[in-house]
């Protein structure tokens, strides 16, 4: 019989969540070890230095939305260096008819844009007054049309959500997918009327470190990964361990054909590898869990030593589904972090497939670059394609969508720690899936079970 009489813990997965668990029970003095299927540290974060360009595979950006994101790299600082994005390049374009127009950001704004019909013009200005929904399982697209009007959904929400989830609006359930937009109808009544009762709410001062300013990290996000890593210890991560998988023995956990031994485990990996990971586990629950569709992404990074095309004087640009393209948006990293590209250069991010459209991670790469050429010149005023760097990345499960499962999903994660005590299933399958969301479910994690081994 295996007795440990110290907590030992097994994290599983060394991405952005697992990482920042491990940092913060290591901190702690806690016996954490890190197990990882990768070569590498960071999960999708990567950053690459080619040919006097830095870019990001996986998340590009992140945003300060909470308090421990911020407390997170506050902690880091000697390490790792915060980058705001240069408020000069904040507007975002979306895609309508021929031409790029800006996204409104208020009230006025929105009744002068060409994006919205007259009739969801005014249909935003009786928003206020409309009655809050009762429906817990509603799709955004259904709260939306019920709310502000069809081509609000099409060209205001619709890319908002190819831009997040690379998902479909009809697909995804509101007080799963955006929780926050969810609250301020359920508790404020109203879209509009709540963001401006909400911001004449005290804050504390902790509350008050959410800007919600997009951020980076100086010299790249691969920067904070590092960061994290160097505070819990290459000797406490192991990497390739792609055949893991572990027994539940009276009160421990074993790793398989092994005697590693621990009190807890924390798996932050996808849906997908749970049932591997945990054979000891009901494989209906598992099922349950594994329900969760993920969006296939392609991502396709240019580069040019010359910019020739457009003013890049935004954060990007989105293009909603109604257009019919074969993009889904663009986004123009160098516009608003230094030292991206070279001075007078550019270094650009193309984005396809999603959930709309999945088949395309499976086309060649010649395929990818045909269709990214055809698209590219005319939307952002290029006489000829010639980038000078070119990369594309498939993500086979690049984003999580929170939709009709979530329940279900979230339902059968709680029988499952229940009945396993000391098995703790976190990751992106659950609280959101921004790098903000991942640092606080980490923290959440550590927090909780703090109090509890105190208590």
């Amino acid at each position: 019989m295996n007795k440990i009489s110290q907590p030992k813990i097994a994290i599983i997965g060394a991405g952005l969540t697992g990482l920042t668990t491990a940092y913060y029970f290591k901190k702690a003095g806690f016996n954490v070890h890190v197990f990882e299927k990768e070569d590498r540290f960071g999960g999708v974060i990567k950053t690459t230095y080619e040919n006097g360009f830095i870019y990001e595979s996986g998340p590009n950006t992140g945003i300060l939305s909470n308090p421990e994101m911020v407390e997170l790299l506050e902690n880091l600082k000697d390490e790792c260096e915060l980058e705001i994005a240069d408020e000069n390049a904040k507007a975002r374009w979306i895609w309508k008819g021929k031409k790029w127009e800006s996204l409104p950001s208020g009230i006025i704004g929105g009744i002068k844009t060409p994006l919205f019909s007259f009739g969801d013009k005014l249909r935003i200005l009786g928003e206020p007054f409309r009655k809050k929904g009762d429906n817990p399982q509603e799709t955004l697209a259904e709260m939306v049309l019920r709310r502000m009007g069809k081509s609000f959904l099409e060209y205001a929400v619709d890319p908002f959500i190819l831009g997040i989830y690379s998902g479909d609006p009809t697909k995804l359930v509101t007080k799963y997918a955006l929780p926050k937009l969810y609250r301020l109808e359920q508790d404020f009544g109203s879209f509009i009327g709540g963001a401006i009762k909400k911001k004449k709410l005290t804050k504390t001062k902790r509350d008050k470190k959410a800007t919600r300013e997009v951020f980076s990290i100086r010299g790249g996000l691969q920067n904070l990964i590092d960061a994290l890593v160097v505070n819990i210890g290459e000797d406490n991560i192991s990497l390739k361990c792609d055949n893991l998988s572990f027994e539940k023995q009276d009160n421990v956990y074993t790793l398989t054909g092994k005697t590693d031994a621990f009190t807890h485990i924390i798996s932050t990996v996808g849906s997908y590898q749970l049932e591997h990971l945990f054979p000891f586990v009901n494989s209906k629950t598992i099922s349950q869990i594994n329900q969760l569709q993920y969006a296939k992404v392609i991502q396709v990074t240019l580069g040019f030593k010359e910019w020739r095309g457009i003013k890049l004087n935004a954060f990007g640009g989105l293009v909603p589904s109604k257009e019919n393209r074969d993009i889904l948006g663009v986004l123009f990293l160098s516009s608003f972090l230094k030292n991206r590209a070279p001075k007078n250069g550019a270094i650009l991010s193309i984005f396809l497939g999603g959930v709309r459209k999945p088949e395309m991670v499976d086309l060649n790469d010649n395929a990818i670059i045909k269709l990214v050429e055809n698209e590219f010149k005319s939307m952002m005023g290029l006489n000829e394609f010639a980038p000078d760097l070119m990369k594309i990345t498939r993500y086979q499960h690049a984003i999580p969508q929170y939709s009709f499962e979530s329940k279900q999903k979230l339902k059968a994660i709680n029988n499952v720690e229940r009945k396993f005590p000391g098995l703790i299933l976190a990751g992106n399958i659950r609280d959101g899936i921004g790098m903000a969301d991942r640092v606080k479910q980490g923290r959440m994690i550590f927090e909780q079970f703090s109090n509890n081994s105190n208590g």
